[in-house]
């Protein structure tokens, strides 16, 4: 049984795993198993940990290693921060937009069986789309940049695949020159739409004449070149839901915004209230209904199915940049960028550099060295605890 009182033992997402995923064990791809096997083993002796003392008080404080499983809803917090920090530091001195392309929801089925193909070609469709309009001479007549996460749930848990990007305003032109876009308007979201939609189909037409999809179970049937050239036909016929919401109030707000969503998981613990006769109950906000927050109510198992649909292929990168933003060239454009704006940023010297501790106190004012039972003290690790799965050994700190 899981715990049923959500103030004094709320139930998480760990508890509802233990609890029930014993009949799914078998059914669960590997990389579904290592994340479910990573948010029950979450701070836990079985990771490990380390213990520490206080020197004042001798207080002692035992501390569990986190699972850093991308799908774990303890483990977001310091990546987030972290990942802001850095994109803070590539912020250009231009009005941002944030922009979502998501994908008609006749394809869940089909991305069911073949998330990759269909996440990447996701990715590659919105980037075209936001590529080829910004390259236009009738336009900004440049190369764009964008930075893009990956969600595939809905707020009740189903699946709603789509992207959320980020994308500055202007594109750096063949003379290294930066063309701004009109102020509050970047592109139409027709035309978006329409290069999305015909660039996503194409793709698709491509990866299944190249018998890349897996065409089994209920869509067994699309197997056969007339039901999918009608699958590719219905979408074609339908608009594409590309929505652009307003201009920023700044740069910085704009990727605060998108790092909620970046490190966002498809249910925190937080919507978990309660999991008890095979039921899990949460909250969620639905979005037809005036955005009102209301309790569902799920078997257990239906909520796992659920939870399982949204755990990403080993290795595949939700977080994504495009154009003068790619890691692979923003560290010569962007100067480029800024010394065509006429705006110089401070870097940061070798010693300016922040450790953990320091960090973590910037951002939250706790410093974690200090004893949280007398407040004088100072915590000092004097012990490694084994990590049970890597068959660690312990050792003292002798230093």
């Amino acid at each position: 049984m899981c715990s049923k009182n959500r103030d004094k033992d709320a139930a998480e997402l760990a508890d509802i795993f233990r609890a029930h995923i014993g009949s799914y064990r078998a059914q669960l791809s590997a990389a579904q198993w290592k994340a479910v096997n990573a948010i029950c083993n979450c701070r836990t002796a079985a990771l490990g940990g380390h213990v520490q003392k206080c020197d004042d008080c001798g207080t002692l404080i035992i501390s569990y290693d986190s699972c850093r499983n991308r799908h774990c809803p303890k483990c977001q917090s310091m990546a987030k921060a972290k990942w802001l920090e850095a994109r803070k530091a590539e912020l250009l001195p231009v009005e941002y937009f944030h922009t979502v392309f998501t994908i008609p929801h006749e394809l869940n089925v089909i991305a069911g069986y073949n998330p990759t193909i269909i996440y990447n070609i996701l990715f590659k469709a919105a980037w075209e789309a936001v590529s080829k309009l910004g390259g236009d001479k009738r336009r900004l007549g440049g190369e764009m940049g964008m930075l893009a996460t990956l969600h595939t749930w809905s707020q009740n848990l189903l699946q709603h695949i789509h992207l959320h990007c980020i994308i500055p305003g202007g594109a750096l032109n063949e003379e290294k020159k930066w063309v701004s876009c009109k102020p509050g308007f970047l592109f139409p979201v027709k035309a978006l739409s329409r290069i999305f939609r015909g660039t996503f189909v194409s793709l698709l037409r491509k990866a299944y004449e190249n018998n890349e999809l897996v065409l089994k179970g209920v869509i067994a049937d699309m197997a056969n070149d007339e039901a999918f050239t009608a699958l590719l036909n219905q979408l074609m016929a339908k608009e594409w839901c590309v929505y652009s919401k307003k201009p920023f109030d700044g740069a910085s707000s704009a990727l605060e915004y998108l790092a909620r969503y970046t490190y966002k998981i498809a249910i925190s613990n937080n919507r978990i209230l309660a999991c008890d006769d095979n039921k899990v109950k949460f909250k969620w906000r639905d979005y037809s209904d005036h955005n009102k927050i209301k309790v569902m109510s799920l078997d257990a198992h239906e909520f796992i199915r659920r939870f399982l649909m949204h755990i990403l292929p080993d290795g595949f990168m939700r977080i994504r940049t495009f154009g003068f933003l790619a890691n692979s060239c923003k560290a010569k454009k962007l100067p480029k960028i800024l010394k065509a704006l006429d705006y110089s940023r401070m870097e940061k010297s070798a010693d300016q550099m922040e450790s953990a501790v320091e960090f973590i106190q910037r951002l939250t004012g706790i410093d974690v060295t200090c004893c949280p039972k007398c407040k004088i003290g100072r915590l000092h690790n004097i012990l490694v605890l084994p990590n049970f799965r890597r068959r660690r050994n312990s050792y003292w700190d002798t230093s």
